[in-house]
């Protein structure tokens, strides 16, 4: 049966005080974002109804002056000229509505990746650490991508990658990273942004 030093306990204990310093910086970034997330969201929505507005003012001046070019009002127009100039503009309504369509999707895309960190949060997942690191190497990968954990285990700096609900799938995951040249990949269970432990790699 294997047995830890002293020494090394108090390592891993010292790096069990780092990750939950990281990770407490983390849930704070994530608040942040979060924030900010709510604002753009307002913001959309302000947006959305000032649109509706012009939309429908733009609607109401066009149908009040085809209706008093036709009764003699304005200057007499043809009917092509009348029909010229509904089209365009209900092809600049178009254009305008494919475009907000457009941001409303890059917004939901936005608010899926903050809900995904909030559920990595809250549940427990596995993950294969694939390399640590004395100094933050920040350009290795960026903190938006879901599927990494950065984590501070002091004095390390660890990477690991997979999210997973399962035991079974990270520890497939991490054969195959020892296939291609990742033989020091473990697999760790983390909850609430804290690792429990370093799982059986079989």
């Amino acid at each position: 049966m294997p047995f830890i030093e002293e020494s090394d306990l108090l390592e891993l204990h010292k790096d069990v005080d780092k990750a939950q310093i990281i990770n407490e910086r983390l849930l704070d970034q994530i608040k942040f974002k979060n924030k900010e997330l709510k604002k753009s969201k307002i913001q959309r929505n302000v947006f959305a109804g000032i649109t509706g507005l012009f939309l429908i003012g733009g609607l109401a001046f066009t149908s009040f002056t085809a209706g008093l070019s036709s009764s003699g009002g304005f200057n007499r127009k043809t009917s092509n000229d009348l029909v010229l100039t509904s089209i365009d503009s209900v092809d600049a309504i178009r254009t305008r509505l494919e475009n907000l369509k457009e941001q409303n999707e890059e917004l939901s895309l936005v608010k899926e990746f903050y809900l995904a960190k909030e559920f990595l949060q809250k549940e427990k997942i596995y993950s294969v650490q694939v390399k640590s690191f004395v100094d933050n190497n920040v350009t290795l990968a960026s903190e938006a991508l879901t599927n990494t954990l950065f984590v501070k285990t002091n004095p390390f700096y660890s990477y690991s990658l997979g999210n997973f609900e399962t035991l079974e799938e990270a520890q497939s995951f991490r054969k195959q990273l020892v296939d291609i040249g990742f033989g020091d990949a473990f697999v760790a269970s983390y909850q609430d942004g804290k690792r429990v432990q370093i799982e059986d790699p079989f």
